[in-house]
């Protein structure tokens, strides 16, 4: 996949979720999209529709998905957050 994702708007889905979601076990979750931070910030995560994105230091991520499918629902899931 091509380095298409813009990390400050998935950041952005992150405080989306933190913001409106119900607790977790481990974070919160918002349509569908769970999202949660280590224990000192510097890494966060989002997943759902079997994907799992980890957004690190410097504006880094890396999106772990089986099929492309998959990583296509959860795009649309972030998008919609966005554009709510």
């Amino acid at each position: 996949m091509k380095n298409d994702l813009n990390p400050a708007r998935l950041l952005e889905a992150f405080e989306i979720v933190m913001a409106k979601g119900e607790k977790t076990e481990l974070g919160k979750i918002y349509e569908g999209i769970e999202a949660m931070t280590d224990y000192d910030g510097y890494n966060v995560y989002l997943r759902g529709s079997g994907v799992e994105l980890h957004i690190g230091f410097h504006n880094t991520y890396d999106l772990k998905y089986d099929q492309a499918h998959q990583r296509d629902s959860f795009l649309k899931k972030i998008d919609a957050l966005l554009s709510a």
